[in-house]
């Protein structure tokens, strides 16, 4: 965690400003509505979408441009830069001031800008309670993760007028996270038409920020929501993005990633989803976070270590980060070979007894962990004992939390525990572990994988236990397990190679859900472009 006083004024002030490329392509967007005479800026900072409007020719056309702008220096620079321009008025304060004093007053045609993006932490006390009201006044929830943006955009499509627009340069954080789910709900109630144009390539060069622009309409013929994807700025048209087809909004709780997809594809995932052929993994397993140790390092031991701290009658076998994990059957031999290979594959789990039952040499390690002030990250600090790990039980498989190509689903053949790089799965009673792995692997399940998950940074796919409870899997009941198991060796075979996975989605798709489900392989192969479209667009941004 970046603590406020080593945090830079401008990281503190959410102060990342806008390339004026990129506020002219937005102005020039609105270039040809007539119907605009009122704007509002919220943040305007140095004034670039200003600047924008008087470069595209518009300024003089409308009738008031009003400015908020926090910073008082930059207030003052920003009215004598603008002197010229009457039908401008620029206002020293904060937004969410302005807010709570014009909601019910003023409304404006059109709305544009680069909010700032501020972590809940780095906020004033005031400003919190203000970002709270903002949200729950409209029927949102307010945590602690909400970052500023949310509150800026919700109250700005409340400012505006009954055919306003806004246009938002904004974290692409709002096509996934969770929670951004109350604002993708907000924006679908309250603007008809939703377009957002995404970029592979960086828009600012200072900040490893992914950005989106957000256009919203409020207007009376409801078209949906559109997502187009540029290479960069130079690839931004205002004419082809017009040509762009909107989709309708359904089920607005999911992310806006599905949008990705093409309209046709977005109904084929639909109608799988409803198709009695298929279920959520959700319906067959408990989905749980590993094993959260409150400090891995110190937890998680090798040989060497175990063997020194007679660590190795009190631990468990630990399958403890991807790389331990290159197979779907997880075996003892595979624990071994983690083991001879240095790695971290031991979980210590004092048991509950009394101190003085341990050895000298596991007292030893206590002794060590504590001189070492291993003690006291939060998590270990509140426990009876700092160095007892609670709720510890062993799953029947492992989903694995952050991924590269795909994540893999690993049966646990060993006993074995993880730590919260994976997740740990328990099937329900009367299930069939071996059918519920092999039914993953498969193309359909591959696309929701990337549907239901999110881009982590560096290109990582992150899903998180919910996510992974909405991946949707083929039921396999009727499958002869003697089928299910012989192809579900030939998948681990691949797997242990590091083989292309498409060899096991071939083998999937083509033995089981085609022959033996009585899918159709049009369908297979249009998850498949799903997946690797998905895909391809995450790992760009490795």
């Amino acid at each position: 965690m970046i603590l406020k006083e080593n945090t830079s004024q401008q990281k503190l002030r959410g102060a990342y400003y806008t390339p004026l490329s990129l506020a002219e392509k937005i102005a020039e967007y609105f270039k040809d509505d007539t119907s605009i005479k009122t704007v509002l800026e919220p943040s305007c900072g140095d004034g670039v979408f200003f600047d924008a409007l008087i470069n595209q020719k518009i300024i003089t056309l409308l009738q008031n441009l009003t400015g908020i702008e926090i910073e008082k220096d930059e207030t003052e620079k920003l009215s004598v830069k603008l002197s010229a321009y009457p039908n401008i008025q620029i206002q020293n304060a904060d937004f969410f001031d302005f807010y709570q004093q014009n909601a019910d007053k003023k409304r404006y045609d059109l709305i544009l800008g680069n909010p700032p993006y501020i972590r809940y932490q780095y906020l004033s006390e005031s400003q919190r309670g203000e970002m709270s009201e903002i949200l729950t006044s409209h029927k949102m929830k307010s945590n602690k993760l909400i970052n500023t943006w949310v509150a800026f955009v919700v109250a700005c499509v409340h400012l505006l007028s009954e055919n306003g627009k806004i246009a938002f340069v904004i974290p692409a954080e709002i096509l996934q996270v969770a929670y951004a789910e109350d604002l993708r709900i907000y924006l679908s109630k309250n603007l008809s038409n939703i377009t957002l144009l995404t970029f592979r390539d960086l828009v600012f060069p200072d900040i490893e920020q992914e950005i989106v622009v957000l256009i919203g309409e409020k207007t009376s013929e409801q078209k949906g929501i559109r997502i187009v994807e540029l290479q960069d700025l130079d690839d931004l048209n205002i004419e082809n993005i017009r040509a762009e087809e909107f989709q309708p909004l359904s089920n607005v709780q999911e992310k806006w990633t599905k949008y990705f997809t093409s309209k046709n594809e977005t109904n084929l995932i639909a109608s799988i989803k409803n198709d009695n052929r298929f279920q959520k993994l959700a319906d067959c397993a408990l989905i749980n976070v590993g094993v959260t140790t409150g400090n891995n390092k110190y937890f998680s031991v090798n040989k060497d270590i175990a063997k020194k701290y007679d660590l190795e009658s009190i631990s468990l076998p630990l399958i403890g980060r991807s790389s331990h994990a290159n197979s779907v059957y997880f075996e003892k031999a595979d624990w071994e070979e983690n083991v001879n290979k240095d790695k971290a594959a031991y979980l210590v789990n004092f048991p509950e007894v009394p101190f003085d039952s341990y050895s000298q040499e596991q007292k030893a390690y206590i002794k060590f962990g504590e001189e070492t002030k291993q003690n006291k990250g939060y998590k270990c600090s509140i426990r009876e004992n700092w160095y007892q790990i609670p709720s510890i039980w062993i799953p029947d498989a492992f989903f694995l939390r952050r991924n590269n190509l795909y994540p893999k689903f690993v049966l646990n053949c060993c006993g074995a525990i993880s730590t919260d790089t994976m997740h740990r799965i328990k099937f329900n009673n009367g299930i069939a572990p071996e059918k519920v792995i092999l039914s993953y692997y498969n193309s359909i399940s591959f696309a929701f994988t990337e549907i239901c998950g999110r881009s982590y940074g560096g290109g990582v796919l992150e899903i998180l236990p919910g996510e992974v409870g909405n991946i949707v899997i083929p039921k396999l009941n009727s499958v002869p397990i003697k089928k299910v198991r012989a192809i579900l060796k030939k998948v681990d075979e691949i797997v242990r190679a590091d083989d292309d996975i498409e060899k096991a989605l071939d083998l999937v798709d083509k033995e089981i859900l085609v022959s033996e489900i009585g899918i159709e392989k049009s369908l297979c192969r249009c998850a498949r472009t799903i997946w690797k479209k998905l895909q391809k667009r995450r790992l760009g941004r490795g």
